[in-house]
C-alpha cells in the first residue's frame, strides 16, 4: 500500500500537521484476486474433499440403516413378502423384544462375553507388543510375520481350523490331552456345553485379535524418545518404573483407542460364533448379532430381527458416545 503525504499551508505561514492520503492499490498482476473472496473459497476446500467419502458413507451405511429402521416397525413375514404387503406394527416389535426375558439374558451374555475377550486381547496383545519392542531385528521379523499371517487368515477359514482342532473324535486337542494323561478327554465334546463352546470361541477371537493390538502397540513404542529412558535410568528407575512413568503415559492414547475398537469388534462378532455351533447348544451361546439373525431370517420374523439389530446399533452408538466424551475430556485436561 503506497502512502503519499502533503504539507498544508495556513494563513500564518507555519507548517501544519501533514495530511495523509491513501492511493488505490492496483490488483495483483496474476489476476487471482485476494481478500475475503479467496479466503471464503479456501474455507470450503476441505468440505469438498470430504464430500465423496460422505456420499459413500450415506449410500453404503446411511440408507441401509434407514431401511432397517423402517423394517423394524413392520410386520414382515413370508406372507407379506409373497403378497408384497406392508403391515405397520408401530412400536410393537420393540415392545415384544424389550419385554422378553430372553433378550435381556442375551444382552447380559453379550456384555460378559465381550468384557472377557477384550481383557484377554488387550493384556496379551500389549505383552506381545512390548516383546516386539525388545526383540532383535531377526526375531522381531519372524514374530511379526507370524502375527500378520494369523491376522490375514480369513475368519471362516480360521473358524474351520478350530473346529477341526477341537473335533470330538479326530481333533488334535483331544488327542494331545489323551497322550498327556487325560484319557477322559479322548472323546470330549467341546461344543456340547455353554462354557466349553465359549472357551473355544474366545480362544479363536483372541488369537485373531492379538496381532492388531500387538502391531499397533509396537508402532506406538517407536514414537517414545530414547532420551526419556536414559533419563529414567540415570534417576535410578527400574524396569517397572520406566514402564509406568515413561512407556505407559505414551501408550495410554493408543491403548484407549485400541480397546474401544476391540469392544466394537468383539461385541458384533458373528461369523465365529455362528460357524462354530450356530449359537448352540440350546441357544446358550447366542450373542446379540446371533440372536437377531435367529429371530429374524432364521424364524422368518424379519421385523423382529430388524428391531433387535437396531437396538444393537443403539448400544454401539452409546458406547461410541461414551468413548468420544472420554477422549474430549482427556484432551481438555491435557490443555
Amino acid at each position: 500500500m503506497s502512502v503519499q503525504t502533503e504539507r498544508t499551508d495556513t494563513g500564518t505561514g507555519t507548517a501544519a500537521a501533514p495530511g495523509v492520503r491513501k492511493t488505490d492499490v492496483p490488483p495483483p498482476a496474476d489476476g487471482t484476486g485476494s481478500g475475503p473472496a479467496r479466503r471464503s473459497s479456501g474455507a470450503y476446500a476441505p468440505y469438498l474433499l470430504l464430500l465423496p467419502a460422505l456420499l459413500a458413507t450415506v449410500i453404503l451405511l446411511g440408507w441401509p440403516l434407514i431401511k432397517n429402521g423402517m423394517l423394524s416397525f413392520q410386520n414382515l413375514n413370508p406372507r407379506q413378502l409373497i403378497l408384497h404387503l406392508t403391515e405397520w406394527r408401530g412400536i410393537d416389535n420393540y415392545t415384544d423384544v424389550l419385554s422378553s426375558d430372553d433378550f435381556w439374558k442375551v444382552v447380559q451374555r453379550t456384555v460378559v462375553f465381550t468384557a472377557a475377550n477384550v481383557v484377554l486381547i488387550m493384556v496379551l496383545g500389549t505383552l506381545v507388543g512390548l516383546l516386539l519392542a525388545r526383540l532383535g531385528k531377526r526375531m522381531r521379523l519372524v514374530l511379526m510375520l507370524g502375527l500378520v499371517l494369523a491376522w490375514a487368515m480369513p475368519v471362516i477359514a480360521a473358524t474351520t481350523v478350530y473346529q477341526w482342532l477341537f473335533a470330538q473324535r479326530f481333533g488334535v486337542v483331544n488327542w494331545l490331552l489323551a497322550k498327556a494323561g487325560w484319557s477322559s478327554m479322548a472323546d470330549y465334546n467341546w461344543f456340547g456345553t455353554q462354557l466349553s463352546t465359549f472357551s473355544v470361541i474366545t480362544l479363536l477371537i483372541v488369537w485373531q485379535s492379538i496381532p492388531f493390538v500387538a502391531i499397533n502397540l509396537y508402532a506406538a513404542t517407536t514414537t517414545i524418545p530414547k532420551e526419556l529412558y536414559e533419563a529414567a535410568s540415570i534417576d535410578g528407575a527400574g524396569m517397572w518404573k520406566s514402564f509406568t512413568h515413561v512407556t505407559f503415559p505414551f501408550l495410554r492414547p493408543f491403548l484407549w483407542a485400541t480397546t474401544f475398537l476391540e469392544v466394537i469388534w468383539v461385541f458384533k462378532a458373528f461369523p465365529q460364533i455362528f460357524a462354530i455351533n450356530k449359537g448352540g447348544p440350546d441357544r446358550l451361546t447366542e450373542t446379540l448379532p446371533i440372536y437377531a439373525f435367529v429371530e429374524g431370517p432364521g424364524n422368518q420374523h424379519y421385523g423382529m430381527g430388524a428391531a433387535i439389530s437396531f437396538l444393537t446399533i443403539l448400544i454401539l452408538l452409546a458406547l461410541t458416545a461414551y468413548y468420544l466424551r472420554t477422549v474430549l475430556k482427556q484432551e481438555e485436561d491435557e490443555l
